[in-house]
């Protein structure tokens, strides 16, 4: 989106009555329009312009509007797209949500209800960019995910910290968009941060911050510049290195699964592990010993960063 006194908005539909009206709505009420007759078309502007707005029809030849909904998600993150369609099937309203889009008018469209909706968009499209601007000035590690882990914007400082972590998880079987949907629909805003380990006993850690839209969140990454290390709990408990770091992770509150992951051993080695570890700090179960671990972490002066 450009900053400028005059909306610029795309509008992509193959009806002769639809743009004709549309248009007429638009420019009447002073706002620039851009024309395409299909999806590709519309692919095309963008090469050359970026609209404040797109709005979208989804049935058309060419390139249906689903498909360019998501073309246009890949260039333009941020840009508000408003479907403009006779389907008002769920399953279609659905379809476009998944697509990209953040609003959804069924045909025939009334043009007060367009230009509220348009205004609504673009004001708050403007206001994140606006906060987006001064945390990339005040350098802070900050980003915006959907709820299904698609990141939507990142600071720079943020997007080197995810960008390192997932160099560092490879071909692993769960990626950090699919991590970071479990942990929103499993108690993020609840205060339960997100630990993501790096190498050498380093991690990122993800605090929920707030929600600014029905479906963007914004979370806040801790740099990884503490160092968290396992030789704290095996000189304090007495245990192996090995079972040193399978308590720490345990008490960051990993499952064996994700334990295993992280130091590249089974889940049944980890469940070993946690066996022979139990009687030798005096707990009988995970939550026992992921206390001790945290007063142990404590008192060493190492824990979780601090937010």
């Amino acid at each position: 989106m450009q900053f400028k006194d005059k909306l610029t908005v795309l509008v992509v539909d193959d009806s002769p009555e639809s743009l004709s009206m549309i248009n007429m709505a638009l420019d009447d009420a002073g706002i620039a329009v851009l024309v395409a007759l299909n999806g590709q078309q519309a692919i095309n502007v963008l090469e050359h312009v970026t609209p404040d707005i797109v709005l979208l029809d989804a049935v058309m030849p060419v390139m249906d509007g689903f498909q360019c909904a998501r073309e246009v998600r890949k260039k333009l993150p941020l840009t508000p797209i408003i479907f403009m369609t006779g389907l008002s099937e769920v399953e279609h309203i659905v379809k476009a949500f998944d697509a990209g889009a953040n609003d959804y008018i069924v045909k025939p469209i009334r043009p007060e209800e367009m230009l509220v909706r348009i205004r609504q968009h673009s004001n708050n499209t403007r206001k994140l960019l606006e906060a987006q601007k001064t945390l990339d000035a005040m350098r802070q590690h900050v980003f915006c995910i959907n709820k299904s882990g698609r990141l939507i914007w990142a600071t720079p400082e943020a997007q080197v910290l995810l960008n390192q972590y997932s160099e560092q998880q490879g071909q692993a079987d769960i990626n950090i968009e699919e991590r970071l949907s479990r942990w929103l629909s499993s108690g993020a805003q609840d205060g339960h941060d997100l630990v993501l380990p790096l190498q050498n006993s380093l991690m990122l850690t993800v605090y929920y911050f707030k929600q600014t839209e029905e479906d963007e969140y914004l979370l806040k990454i801790q740099s990884p510049d503490v160092a968290v290390d396992p030789s704290v709990l095996e000189e304090s408990l007495k245990i192996t290195y090995r079972e040193a770091e399978v308590l720490l992770w345990l008490a960051h509150g990993k499952t064996n699964r994700e334990i295993a992951e992280i130091l590249k051993m089974s889940p049944r080695t980890v469940n070993k592990h946690l066996e022979q570890m139990y009687p030798k700090i005096g707990a009988n179960n995970r939550t026992t010993a992921a206390s001790i671990a945290i007063q142990k972490i404590l008192g060493g002066r190492i824990g979780m960063p601090g937010k």
